[in-house]
C-alpha cells in the first residue's frame, strides 16, 4: 500500500516541475541562475532571446557571452556589483548591453546570492526586465520638462500658475518685470494681492467679475486677453493682457490656473499716443473736427433724451489772420494759432470743448448751458481776452476773433447741421464788423436760402456748360519736367463770375450734383490730354489726375462709366490717375478695395489725395491697390529742415517707397521747400512754384515750350 501510494504521488510532482518551465518561458522577464564560481549559466528563460538578440544556446556555448554583451561604459560598475554580491546579499543593478545588431537597450537586473550551508556562495539567481521603453520615456520627459522650464523662464510673458484660492504656487522669471515683486517673493501671494490695486486703463476700478481669475472659476473655460491696469502704492501702473487657461483632474474638476501675463504698457502707451494724433490738431494740441463732431453728437443725444438739457456750438475766426501770415510769415502765424488756443482754454470749464479745425477756425462746444446768455457771456469774455496783444518772436501781435454761436434748442438731427449753422453767424459777424459775436436765427436761416439759389444754378449750370476744367502742371521733382496735369473744375456764373470750388463743390456734393459733374470732368480731362498727347508727344507720355468723389466711388456703375469714357475719349488707361482722399477709402473699406482692384485691372493708376490729414488709412494702407501718396499742402506749407513736418513728410516718402509707391507733394511755393523735398527723395510735386491752375489754352501754351523747371 505504502509503495503504490507513493508511486502515485510521484507522476504529480513531476508534473508540477514540468510546469516550472512552461510558466518560467511564458513571463516577460528574464530569469536566469548561473554558477558564482565561472559564472556559466545554469538557466534562463526564453525571454532572453528577445532581450538580448541571441538564441539560448548561444548564451548557454558562451559563459562570458552576457558580460561581453555589458556596454563597455558600465561594464565595470556591473562587475563591482558581482563582486560584492556575497556580503550584500540582494542587489538591483542596472545597465545597458548591447545587441549584435549594434542596438543598446537598458537592463534592470535584480540579482540574489545563494549560499550552501556552509555559507559559501554558490549560484547566482536574478531577474531581468528591459527597461530600455521606460529609460526613453525619462529622457524625452526630462527633454521636455527641460523644454518647458526653458520656455517658462526665457518667456516674455510672465506665466504664473495659481491653485483654486487665487494663491500663486508658481512664477517664472519674467514675473519680477512684469509684477514688481521676486519669484519667491509671488509663490503664496494672492492673485489679488494688496500689493498692487487692479484697476481699468484709466485708473478706475476693474470689475471684480471680469477679473481673468474669477472668470475661468466660473466658466471652467480659458479666457484670452483680459487687460486691466495694475498700480503699486508708489502709483507706478502698467497695463497687462492676460490669458489664463484650467489645469483639470481626471474628474475633469479644476486644480489649478496657469497665466500668461504680457506687459502691453508700452503698446497701450503708442496707442494712446496714436489715439490722441488722431484725435487732436498736431500744431495747437486741441481736439480736431473728428474728435469735437465725436462731443457734438454725444451732447446732441443727450439733448433728444432730456428735454432740458442745452448746449450751444460757438464758431471762432481769427481776424485778419491771413494778414499776420502773409506780412509776418507762417511761423509767427503758427505761433499765433498756438497762443489763441492757450487763451481760450483758459475761457472755459474743463467740462467744455475748444477744437482746431485748421487754418484759424476754432470751434468751441459749451455742454449743460442754462440759456443763451451762457454761450454769449463766453464769448464776450474771449474778446475781451484776445484784446491783449501776442508777444510772438518778437512781434507784438493784436488779433480778434468773429464768433458764431448755434443753440441746441432750434431742434437739430444732425451734428453737421448746428456747426453749420454756427459757422453761418460766424460769417455774419465778420460781415458786420468783425470782433463781435452772432446768434444763428431767422435772419441768417433765411440767407441758407441763398444756398439753395446756389444749388439750383449749379444744376442750370451743368446744363448750360459753364463750368471749365483748369490743368495745373505736375512736376518729376527729379528731372525738372513736366510729368502730367491735375485735373481741377472751376465755374464760370454767369452773374458771379469765377465761382470758387470751396464755395459749390460742398453743395454738389450735399445734392449729389458731383456725380455727373464729376463724370463730365472725367470725360473732359481725358478727352482733353489725348488731344495734347497727339499734338505734343513727350519721351514719356503725359498723365492726367482727376479726383474721384465719395460719392462717385459709391456708385454701382462707376467702373462702367470709367470704361466708357476711356472708349469715348481713346485714352490709355495708363495715363489716368484717379485720386480719392483718406476719408472716402475709410467709409467703406471692404467695397472700396473691391472697386480699386478693378480700376487697377484696367492698368488705371491710383493716388491717396491729400495723405497724412486722415487718421484710420494707416494701418490699411497695405492694403489698396495705391500707386501713390500725395502729401497734404498743410505740410508742405509748414515744412523746413528743422520742423516736424519734415519729420512726417520723410516718414509719409518712406512708408510710401516701402509699400512701392510714389510720392507727389501739393502746395509746393518755395526754393526752400522743392530743396528740402528732393532730399527727402520725393518724386513729384505741384504747386505755384510750378504754375498755377491753367486753362486749356495756357496749359497749351506751356506744352508748346515744355519749360524745365
Amino acid at each position: 500500500m505504502k509503495i503504490t501510494r507513493y508511486n502515485g504521488v510521484e507522476p504529480k510532482l513531476q508534473k508540477r516541475h514540468q510546469l516550472i518551465p512552461a510558466i518560467l518561458n511564458s513571463l516577460e522577464e528574464m530569469v536566469w541562475s548561473a554558477s558564482a564560481q565561472t559564472y556559466k549559466l545554469l538557466y534562463i528563460n526564453r525571454a532572453a532571446e528577445k532581450v538580448f538578440g541571441r538564441t539560448l544556446a548561444e548564451l548557454y556555448d558562451q559563459p562570458n557571452i552576457w558580460q561581453l554583451m555589458i556596454h563597455p561604459d558600465d561594464r565595470q560598475r556591473v562587475e563591482q556589483v558581482f563582486e560584492t554580491l556575497g556580503e550584500r546579499g540582494n542587489q538591483a543593478v542596472e545597465y545597458r548591453i548591447v545587441r549584435p545588431n549594434g542596438e543598446v537597450r537598458w537592463i534592470h537586473n535584480r540579482v540574489c546570492a545563494i549560499a550552501d550551508i556552509q555559507g559559501r556562495v554558490i549560484r547566482i539567481d536574478g531577474i531581468a526586465t528591459d527597461t530600455t521603453k521606460r529609460k526613453q520615456a525619462e529622457a524625452q520627459l526630462c527633454t521636455e520638462s527641460d523644454l518647458l522650464q526653458g520656455i517658462m523662464q526665457t518667456s516674455v510673458a510672465a506665466i504664473t500658475v495659481v491653485d483654486t484660492q487665487g494663491n500663486i504656487i508658481f512664477a517664472n522669471a519674467r514675473s519680477q518685470q512684469v509684477l514688481g515683486l521676486t519669484q519667491s517673493e509671488l509663490v503664496e501671494r494672492h492673485y489679488n494681492s494688496p500689493t498692487w490695486k487692479i484697476t481699468d486703463f484709466q485708473g478706475g476700478p476693474f470689475p471684480e467679475e471680469q477679473l481673468p481669475f474669477r472668470q475661468v472659476m466660473a466658466t471652467g473655460q480659458p479666457v484670452f486677453d483680459v487687460q486691466h491696469g495694475i498700480e503699486w502704492a508708489d502709483g507706478t501702473r502698467k497695463y497687462l493682457s492676460i490669458n489664463g487657461a484650467p489645469l483639470k483632474d481626471a474628474d475633469g474638476v479644476i486644480t489649478r490656473i496657469v497665466f500668461s501675463i504680457s506687459d502691453i504698457t508700452n503698446r497701450q502707451k503708442v496707442e494712446e499716443q496714436l489715439l490722441y494724433d488722431a484725435l487732436h490738431d498736431k500744431l495747437t494740441k486741441l481736439p480736431n473736427r473728428t474728435l469735437f463732431m465725436e462731443r457734438v453728437d454725444h451732447a446732441l443725444k443727450l439733448a433728444k433724451r432730456n428735454q432740458d438739457y442745452l448746449f450751444a456750438v460757438l464758431f471762432l475766426d481769427l481776424d485778419r489772420f491771413k494778414i499776420v501770415n502773409d506780412s509776418l510769415g507762417h511761423n509767427v502765424g503758427d505761433q499765433l494759432l498756438i497762443a489763441t488756443a492757450r487763451k481760450l482754454e483758459k475761457c472755459l470749464r474743463t467740462t467744455d470743448t475748444v477744437a482746431h479745425l485748421g487754418g484759424d477756425e476754432f470751434t468751441i462746444l459749451l455742454e449743460d448751458i442754462k440759456d443763451i446768455k451762457d454761450a454769449t457771456r463766453v464769448a464776450e469774455r474771449i474778446q475781451v481776452t484776445l484784446k491783449s496783444p501776442f508777444n510772438l518772436n518778437n512781434h507784438e501781435v493784436f488779433t480778434s476773433a468773429s464768433i458764431g454761436i448755434a443753440l441746441s434748442s432750434t431742434g437739430y438731427e444732425r451734428t453737421e447741421d448746428i456747426l453749420r449753422d454756427a459757422d453761418i453767424a460766424m460769417y455774419r459777424a465778420k460781415e458786420l464788423g468783425k470782433a463781435r459775436h452772432e446768434i444763428f436765427d431767422k435772419i441768417m436761416h433765411d440767407q441758407t436760402l441763398k444756398l439753395l439759389t446756389l444749388e439750383n444754378d449749379l444744376r442750370r449750370a451743368l446744363e448750360r456748360h459753364e463750368f471749365e476744367v483748369y490743368y495745373q502742371p505736375i512736376t518729376s521733382l527729379v528731372t525738372g519736367t513736366l510729368t502730367g496735369f491735375e485735373a481741377l473744375v472751376r465755374w464760370q456764373h454767369p452773374e458771379r463770375g469765377l465761382v470758387s470750388p470751396v464755395e459749390f463743390i460742398p453743395v454738389a456734393e450735399d445734392t449729389g450734383l458731383i456725380i455727373p459733374l464729376g463724370e463730365w470732368v472725367l470725360y473732359e480731362a481725358c478727352r482733353q490730354l489725348r488731344r495734347w498727347q497727339t499734338q505734343f508727344p513727350t519721351p514719356e507720355p503725359l498723365k492726367i489726375s482727376v479726383n474721384l468723389s465719395g460719392k462717385q466711388i459709391k456708385e454701382p456703375d462707376l467702373i462702367g462709366q470709367i470704361d466708357h469714357i476711356l472708349e469715348k475719349s481713346g485714352l490709355d488707361g495708363r495715363f489716368l490717375k484717379l485720386e480719392i482722399t483718406e476719408s472716402v477709402l475709410m467709409e467703406n473699406a471692404e467695397t472700396v478695395t473691391k472697386m480699386l482692384l478693378q480700376l487697377r485691372a484696367r492698368d488705371i493708376q491710383l493716388s491717396v489725395d491729400d495723405f497724412g490729414t486722415g487718421y484710420s488709412s494707416l494701418s490699411y494702407l497695405h492694403r489698396f491697390p495705391v500707386n501713390t501718396l500725395k502729401i497734404d499742402r498743410s505740410f508742405v506749407s509748414q515744412m523746413n529742415s528743422k520742423n516736424r513736418n519734415a519729420e512726417i513728410i520723410r516718414t509719409i516718402i518712406t512708408l510710401a517707397h516701402s509699400l512701392r509707391m510714389d510720392v507727389i507733394a501739393e502746395g509746393v511755393e518755395t526754393l526752400e521747400q522743392l530743396t528740402e523735398l528732393k532730399l527727402l527723395n520725393c518724386e513729384q510735386g505741384q504747386g505755384y512754384l510750378f504754375s498755377k491752375p491753367l486753362t486749356k489754352s495756357e496749359a497749351g501754351l506751356l506744352l508748346v515750350r515744355l519749360p524745365q523747371w
